[in-house]
């Protein structure tokens, strides 16, 4: 019956791991949305380019 506790302890402790990078991840991108958009709004094609690109690579499915 122990070694049935420390499974399922172990899988409720990837899933809570999994949640936290979701919202970890979420929240990353929400932040990176806005900073495009006030790059957008100065005009400043650099730092567009270079967010776009964080966000892209934030979205792009890990290996």
């Amino acid at each position: 019956m122990g070694k049935s506790n420390a499974t399922s302890d172990a899988l409720l402790s990837l899933y809570a791991e999994m949640i936290w990078d979701e919202a970890i991840r979420k929240y990353k991108e929400q932040h990176l949305y806005q900073e495009i958009d006030s790059a957008l709004a100065k005009g400043d094609q650099l730092t567009f380019l270079a967010l776009t690109n964080e966000l892209k690579s934030l979205q792009s499915p890990g290996i």
